[in-house]
């Protein structure tokens, strides 16, 4: 019997390819269509360590000057999209409340949080987020 080649899912668990989902806004080749493909794509960002795509994707009103995940010590695990409200692709704000489960140290966490997104130039961005407990 062959063995079925295995292929990598995009980290925002989505259980898409990569080159299907994320990959085309990681690599600058095409926007994000609505809110929630920007929320996914960031996460993916944070499990890649990718600096540069957080900060070109945050809204410039709260944009920090820089990141450093080089110190961050989380191991992002999966991605858990609860509600959206707006942020379609005809929309001009949205907000995504999501799950991400990460280890740090071993020890699962998670980080439940409520993000808003707003267009700037035509684009989707992250404006800030508000994180809820339960």
């Amino acid at each position: 019997m062959a063995k079925q080649k295995q292929t990598k899912l995009c980290p925002c668990t989505s259980g898409l390819p990569p080159v299907q989902c994320c990959q085309p806004l990681l690599n600058n080749e095409q926007p994000a269509e609505t809110a929630v493909a920007l929320m996914r794509s960031r996460y993916s960002a944070y499990t890649l360590g990718d600096e540069s795509y957080l900060l070109r994707t945050w809204h410039s009103t709260t944009r920090p000057a820089q990141l450093d995940l080089n110190n961050n010590q989380q191991n992002w695990q999966r991605l858990k999209i609860i509600d959206s409200t707006a942020g379609r692709a005809d929309d001009d704000s949205g907000e995504v409340e999501f799950v991400a489960i990460y280890k740090i140290k071993g020890r699962a966490e998670r980080l439940h949080e409520r993000s808003r997104f707003g267009r700037e130039d035509q684009q989707w961005r992250y404006i800030d987020g508000l994180i809820l407990t339960e």
